[in-house]
Parts: structure tokens; sequence; C-alpha cells
């Protein structure tokens, strides 16, 4: 965070430090809200459509009544960006339930608390690129409905916290050793030249990624296969990598402590790198198109 950041509350720009919530938004009681983080290159929104799509989703599935429609919101981030200095930005939305009496039962006749923000994109090291990260394994004992993007993530920062402690970037998670997901990014696993990934259901979150990363394979001719991935396959992968809207596509070269393949990021991984890095320049040229 910087002191010049723009933030949007409730139908008002302001500074960030001067947004406040009332402490009986079932946000701040309950977590009872969903959030969207939408990754911006060269100032255009990357994958809109998709971000758009899984925030309206994630609201229908609390029940949230959408405040916006899709011009609202595509403003709304449009608006954000054109606020601040930074080419490349991440978009971050959240929608609470609203402020009522505490109380579990959905409140009626409420109005929903709309926070948005925008930050510099993280520059990944190019470290992490060219030599791989670390994960941990952990069993994942979060809630079943991990495919609602909800505020209510203490599952995600205990595992999360977890990978800190033991050293790594990150940790990846099995329920009843059935490959799910990593606590902030989605997981996936190389085996003969091929990309398997672990089936769209409530047990993970479908990000965004997951769909650009079929997209991905199917433009570079890897083959792309949805299926349960067992707890095995995953350690003895030829490759394995991560990926999120910050994070993009990295590659993991250590798990638990021991090498993955021969302990260097592999020949899909890097293909797929480097489509990733081709899609990315395209949206950004995408602005350059527009204004002509």
């Amino acid at each position: 965070m910087t002191d010049d950041q723009t933030v949007y509350l409730n139908g008002e720009f302001q500074p960030l430090a001067e947004a406040r919530v009332p402490v009986l938004d079932r946000g701040f009681i309950f977590g009872d809200g969903v959030y969207e983080v939408v990754p911006v290159y060269g100032r255009v929104p990357f994958r809109w459509a998709q971000h758009h799509a899984r925030l309206v989703r994630s609201l229908g599935k609390l029940r949230i009544d959408d405040p916006m429609d899709a011009a609202g919101w595509r403003g709304l981030v449009d608006a954000l960006i054109a606020r601040h200095p930074w080419d490349d930005q991440f978009v971050y939305i959240q929608v609470t339930r609203g402020v009522a009496k505490r109380d579990h039962a959905f409140p009626k006749g409420v109005t929903p608390t709309v926070f948005a923000m925008s930050s510099p994109l993280p520059v990944l090291p190019a470290e992490q690129v060219s030599k791989g990260v670390a994960v941990i394994t952990l069993p994942d004992e979060r809630w079943l409905h991990c495919d609602i993007k909800s505020t209510s993530l203490l599952g995600n920062v205990l595992a999360r916290q977890a990978a800190v402690d033991a050293g790594a970037a990150e940790c990846v998670m099995f329920r009843d050793d059935r490959l799910t997901e990593c606590s902030s990014s989605n997981f996936w696993v190389v085996r003969d030249g091929g990309v398997l990934a672990p089936p769209k259901d409530n047990l993970i979150l479908e990000g965004i990624r997951y769909g650009l990363m079929q997209e991905l394979c199917e433009a570079e001719g890897v083959a792309f296969e949805v299926r349960p991935v067992t707890r095995a396959e995953v350690l003895s992968a030829d490759e394995l990598m991560l990926s999120s809207a910050t994070k993009e596509v990295l590659p993991v070269t250590l798990l638990d402590g021991h090498p993955v393949g021969d302990g260097t990021p592999g020949p899909v991984f890097r293909r797929l790198h480097a489509a990733y890095q081709r899609a990315k320049a395209a949206s950004a040229a995408s602005a350059g198109l527009a204004a002509h």
C-alpha cells in the first residue's frame, strides 16, 4: 500500500487512509462477503470478462444482491486504474452483505458494502522464474465451498502461514489423497509431457488462470486433462507448476524438500510461461489498438 492510493467505498472515491467501514458490517463480523483480484497489464484489465463472471457467480452462491451491472463494474475498474500512476496494477474488489444487527441469518433490506482499490502489481523475482520455488504438502482442512471466492479465508491463511514457517513459497493441499489446490494458487501436474488439472468442483476455486492454462496448452499443443489427481501422481510428477493472478505461472522445483524432476524448471513450464507472456503483451497492446 502507498500513501497516495485512492479507493472506492460505497459510491465515493477517497484516500485509502480515510476509508472506514462500520464495525457491524457483516464482512467484519462474519466474513460474509466475496472478493476478486484483477491483474492489469499496460492499464488493461487482464481477462476481465472471466473475473467479472466469477464475481457474479460468487455473489449468487452467497445470495448477495449484485450491486452493479456489467458496465458499472467495468467503469469502476477503469476509474481506479486511471487514478493511479502504475501501468501494471492489480485491482481488489470486495462486496459484503452489508451492515446489520449481529445475527447469523441473512438480514432483509440491507445494502451491500462495495469496496475496491488498486495497487502496484508485484514484480516477480527473476530467480523464481529461472530456478523455481519450493512448496510443502498439507492436508486440506478448509470448508466444502472452496468454489466461492469468499472473504472467509482463515483456512487459507493458516495453510499459507505453514508454508511461510517452512521457508516455502506455497503449500499444496490434498483431501483424502486427492489434489485440490494451494492456499492462494491453482496447482498443475506435468506427466509424460501433458498437464493434469484437478476437476473444477466445490473443492477448489476455479482460478482465472485455470481457463487460461487450458487455452495456452491447446495453443502450444500440450495435452490438458481434467481428472482427479492423486497425491502419488504429484509426488512422482515430471514437473509441477502453480498459478495465480499475481504469481502468473511459476515452476515448482522443490516439494517437501525433495527436487521435482531434475530440480530445474522443465520444458512444459518454459513453453507455457512464454505463451503466458505473449498473452499479457497482447492484452496490453489492445489498449493501443482501441485508442486508434
